[in-house]
């Protein structure tokens, strides 16, 4: 066998030395994946760069370089963009800087950070974002920290001005930015072509390097090995070498005035290959901005906001007694007095849909947005939902959450599925049936039923038809169960049967705009440990609305996934979002087989917002209070019109009426 494999040859016979492996590879450059980011910063990253990554003392040393070179003081509002697992953030806090918070790309290690701000009792806020669009406004940071040698990632140089145009939005006049790179000139001449070293006892990982075409980049794989496993990961990378005049006259061309410039090499205690954290530039930039005069400042005026709801006046089938029970009353007074404390904004509420449409009318150039919360759908129906925001669109009134059109798809759960299988992403096995021919047309689906399955309304939302009953066991039982939802719930649609997975039952929770500025909050599973042995393991009607059901105990765990089954979920919630037209917030619902591998159930756009509920637990989880979950929806629907409406300050709320 030729010990040259060339990546061409590779890339048409694919398996070479090992299914984890590339084998010899004569190109480095040309196996990048041009977004190797994305998937790159996961336990295996701690794992190979732990002599610096997880080195406390090491981390303490570059705190000192950084408050020696940018005089920071504790007041400061700081921002520690690409921050990892948190290590700066923890070490900025322990010297007093209390006004922190984090953002980084990965979800694996912004779990991680959240994990140890709960472990340390500390208010640190991480958040899960892109760096080429924060979700802060302009003008409301004091610094902004970039370090680790988290710069220079993308393929295009372009993105790179991204990410720094964004700090330099972000920063107030005379803000900081302070910058951790590779000095790009000694390592073009000073990388290790090849090395090799021990992680642990039975871990050890070999490097290649090669310089890019342009001798722009330096590309580099690691072969991550086991002793008994063999191959456990073969990966690529690519970071882009600035030179210091170089990233200084950038700096400059962006507004930035550089007042500080150093350099330091660490020094790695167990003595191995620092790679590109061998030599690093300590840049220290200022934001140069205009101060806008006193005379010109105008008083902020609250945004005025109006909350739709429910009707409590009408009956509402949903509900077990089809009225407004205390429970809900007492969720509009937790949302309401939650929503009081938003000072940024002013609040109206509307709840009585028999004069809806003429007060949306009379009111419609007072209100500069509707937060619309009405989930029980107009006069209570939920097949009307989408006619709150139809009715909204053709007034022209800006408002929070999905179109109608969204709200139409993601209503049928056979479309979703049709998308979501078209997309490349798992979906149970499963059969639609037509609810009111189901006795004759039985013999049809003869043999393609899955078995155990689960029988659901097809058209519907918040567990409605759903209940222990709703497992089948046998062809047989199809009519039962359907005969029984029908004189139940009353509910004359089709029906979906999908098969029913024996995993866990995982739910996500996505705040925010992708591709903008959004938040992935953290994973949670339904804990079933408290059911009565017999009792089918589904989160259904009973856990939701029946207080006397032992599934009423129910309660939400963070979940127990593999890293890389985590971030695939991540990133198909992602896809979704934007393939199925969502807005502002989403939650996702996934059932485990049994091999672990995640199966999408629905997609749910404007979810539910109480107080309790599944994307409330989620928002704590990730630190987030339940006024702080409103408000960050509401901030999502302002950033999404703002980017759609961009003005140079505010947006000019009293013209998106006018706005198709």
């Amino acid at each position: 066998m030729n010990p040259e494999i060339s990546t061409k040859k590779m890339k048409g016979e694919k398996k070479t030395i090992s299914p984890h492996s590339y084998g010899p590879v004569t190109d480095l450059e040309e196996l990048v994946p041009h977004d190797w980011w994305r998937k790159l910063f996961n336990s295996y990253y701690l794992r190979t760069d732990s002599d610096v990554v997880t080195d406390e003392e090491l981390t303490a040393n570059e705190v000192d370089l950084i408050l020696k070179q940018a005089n920071l003081t504790p007041e400061d509002k700081i921002l520690d963009l690409c921050c990892g697992q948190g290590r700066h953030c923890f070490e900025f806090y322990r010297r007093g800087f209390w006004n922190i918070q984090g953002l980084d790309r990965s979800a694996y290690l912004i779990q991680k950070a959240r994990k140890e701000s709960q472990k340390q009792n500390t208010p640190i806020r991480f958040r899960e974002g892109d760096a080429r669009k924060l979700p802060w406004k302009a003008n409301e940071l004091n610094v902004v920290t970039l370090l680790g040698n988290s710069f220079g990632y993308f393929e295009q140089e372009n993105d790179d001005s991204r990410v720094l145009s964004e700090i330099y939005r972000v920063l107030v006049p005379g803000g900081k930015l302070v910058l951790d790179i590779t000095d790009g000139d000694f390592l073009r001449s000073h990388y290790e072509p090849r090395s090799w070293e021990w992680l642990d006892k039975n871990h050890f990982v070999c490097r290649e390097r090669q310089l890019s075409e342009d001798s722009e980049r330096l590309i580099s794989r690691e072969v991550i090995c086991h002793t008994q496993k063999g191959v456990l990961k073969d990966q690529f990378y690519a970071e882009r070498l600035y030179a210091r005049e170089a990233m200084i006259a950038r700096l400059e061309e962006l507004g930035f005035t550089c007042n500080q410039a150093a350099t330091f090499r660490p020094v790695s205690r167990r003595n191995q290959d620092l790679g590109m954290m061998a030599q690093r530039l300590i840049l220290v930039a200022q934001a140069e901005k205009e101060k806008p005069a006193l005379d010109t400042l105008k008083p902020y005026i609250p945004k005025s906001v109006q909350v739709f709801l429910g009707d409590p006046r009408r009956t509402d089938r949903i509900k077990p007694a089809q009225v407004f029970d205390e429970d809900d009353f007492d969720t509009i007074r937790q949302l309401r007095v939650n929503l009081e404390g938003l000072s940024d904004f002013s609040f109206s509420y509307l709840d009585n849909h028999e004069t809806l449409i003429e007060e949306m009318m009379r009111h419609r150039g007072e209100q500069n947005l509707v937060f619309n919360l009405c989930d029980e759908g107009f006069e209570n129906d939920p097949f009307k939902e989408l006619h709150v925001p139809a009715l909204l669109d053709m007034l022209h009134i800006p408002y929070t959450g999905a179109e109608p059109k969204c709200l139409a798809t993601c209503y049928d759960k056979s479309l979703v599925r049709g998308a979501a299988e078209q997309m490349g992403i798992q979906i149970p096995r499963g059969v639609f049936v037509e609810g009111e021919n189901h006795r004759s047309t039985r013999a049809s689906f003869k043999g393609r039923v899955p078995l155990p399955g689960i029988v659901k309304p097809n058209c519907g939302d918040s567990s409605y038809g759903i209940d222990q009953f709703s497992l089948i066991y046998s062809e047989k039982d199809l009519t039962t169960v359907i005969h029984q939802v029908q004189e139940r719930y009353e509910y004359r649609g089709p029906f979906l049967v999908e098969e029913f997975l024996p995993g866990a039952e995982i739910t996500v929770g996505i705040i925010g705009n992708p591709p903008g500025p959004y938040m992935v909050l953290p994973v949670i599973q339904e804990d079933y440990s408290s059911l009565p042995e017999g009792l089918p393991a589904i989160c259904g009607y009973e856990a939701k609305w029946q207080s006397d059901s032992p599934y009423w105990k129910l309660r939400s765990i963070p979940a127990d996934l593999p890293e890389d089954v985590h971030n695939r979920l991540v990133d198909d919630c992602v896809r979704l979002f934007g393939r199925l037209g969502c807005r502002d917030y989403c939650r996702f619902d996934w059932r485990l087989n049994v091999e672990g591998v995640p199966h999408l159930l629905e997609v749910n756009p404007n979810p539910g917002w109480c107080w309790d509920g599944h994307l409330a637990k989620m928002a704590n989880l990730a630190g987030l209070s339940y006024q702080e979950m409103l408000k960050a929806i509401l901030d999502a629907a302002v950033e999404r019109m703002e980017r759609k409406y961009p003005t140079a300050e505010e947006p000019a709320w009293d013209t998106l009426h006018n706005a198709v």
